[in-house]
């Protein structure tokens, strides 16, 4: 089954530039373009009636396809106004999705969609990746020399989705892959004798970091042998260590794990730190 790329639109500069970024990335990839904007009947315009207001919001969503149609002939692109909580529409349209691309707002809390818990609830419960575009971003930022940045972190498989997410993007962009992995000093009982050997036989924890990145990145290396990959192993914390290399970036991704939480769903830090902070596009991979 073909996935489209879905845009989630509300009419803000920064979802416009989301539907964009979704334009672009369908072209590239090959695949169709949905277009998504949640709406609510609003009972204070007496003058216009429940389906006066959805034309009204159609025509709207109408008109913003037809202006990135235009950049791109031969787009396939659908609409879809869906009447109701914009949380629940983007989750319900994501499961269905390549990715779900929405817009975001500065270098502070994220805003629009994601407005409070809305996106925070969207990111966390989304089945398939989604990716946070600012106004103003421009297709001369996927410019050669930017890489596609992803975080590494654990064993093979505790990033594998994110690392796939990113080898694709690249070799669909023609851009290299930055594989970044961040470590800190552990506690002194946080090794299990095992893991001491193993540490031993690597020469000591910088080695045993970057070894343990080498073999996460490996089958990447091997599936993808056209896209150029550099590793990267630095001491700190693994969002401080993502963001050094943002500006470098013509997209960061991140993987995450929701936590649920007695007030709902929670993404992780590392991944909240870099949504917050990153000025480049940012794509937020749930784990498979």
């Amino acid at each position: 089954m073909t996935r489209p790329i879905t845009a989630g639109v509300d009419g803000t500069e920064e979802s416009l530039a989301a539907l964009d970024w979704a334009a672009r990335e369908a072209v590239r990839r090959g695949l169709p373009l949905r277009v998504v904007h949640a709406w609510r009947y609003a009972e204070a315009l007496a003058a216009a009636d429940r389906d006066t207001q959805h034309g009204w919001v159609a025509q709207g969503v109408a008109d913003a396809v037809r202006s990135v149609a235009e950049r791109h002939p031969g787009l396939a692109a659908t609409t879809d106004v869906v009447e109701g909580g914009a949380a629940d529409a983007l989750a319900g349209a994501a499961a269905g999705a390549e990715m779900l691309v929405l817009g975001s707002r500065g270098h502070g809390p994220v805003v629009g969609f994601l407005l409070g818990s809305v996106g925070q609830q969207v990111i966390a419960e989304a089945a398939r990746p989604v990716v946070l575009v600012r106004a103003g971003d421009e297709p001369a930022a996927e410019a050669a020399g930017r890489d596609v940045v992803v975080g590494q972190q654990g064993g093979p498989e505790d990033s594998a989705a994110a690392l796939r997410f990113a080898f694709e993007t690249a070799a669909a962009r023609g851009a290299a892959v930055r594989v970044v992995r961040a470590w800190t000093l552990p506690p002194v009982f946080a090794y299990s004798p095992g893991s001491l050997r193993l540490l031993d036989e690597a020469g000591g924890l910088e080695p045993y970091e970057k070894q343990a990145l080498a073999d996460a990145v490996r089958p990447w290396r091997e599936r993808f042998p056209e896209v150029p990959v550099a590793e990267h192993v630095e001491m700190g914390s693994a969002g401080q260590v993502l963001l050094s290399a943002a500006d470098r970036a013509q997209l960061m991704v991140v993987g995450r794990r929701a936590h649920r939480t007695a007030v709902g769903a929670r993404i992780g830090s590392v991944a909240h730190g870099v949504l917050h902070h990153a000025g480049c596009p940012v794509a937020v991979v749930p784990h498979d």
